[in-house]
């Protein structure tokens, strides 16, 4: 069975950096193109960036110069380095895999995700 495990979640003061991991257990290849998703109770779920098998990456504009998505192919590992956290970024982060070019999440669905706070 595979699964998506994120890890890495925490509480920084605005202004820090925490950096997300992804395992994708239970393949034995890497799937094609991988994201990070985010999801408040205010703001539901979005698109934070994503990244294809040979390192094609696309940001949603509010993370663009502060996020980087990047990814090990051997390891079937996501990570995303996440700096200069601002207080409207906090939210329950989730990878999954999605369709090329899309934010349209595919198998094997969403993991646990990982709780991201910032305190200002």
């Amino acid at each position: 069975q595979v699964q998506l495990v994120e890890s890495g979640g925490g509480s920084v003061q605005a202004g820090g950096s925490l950096r997300l991991s992804c395992v994708a257990s239970g393949y034995g290849s890497s799937y094609a193109v991988m994201g990070w998703f985010r999801q408040t109770p205010k703001k539901g779920r979005e698109g934070v960036a994503r990244i294809s098998r040979n390192g094609i990456t696309a940001y949603v504009d509010s993370v663009k110069g502060r996020f980087t998505i990047s990814r090990d192919n051997a390891e079937n590992t996501l990570y995303l380095q996440m700096n200069g956290l601002k207080p409207e970024d906090p939210a329950m982060y989730y990878c999954a895999v999605v369709l090329c070019g899309t934010w349209s999440v595919t198998y094997p669905g969403w993991g646990q995700g990982t709780q991201v706070t910032v305190s200002s």
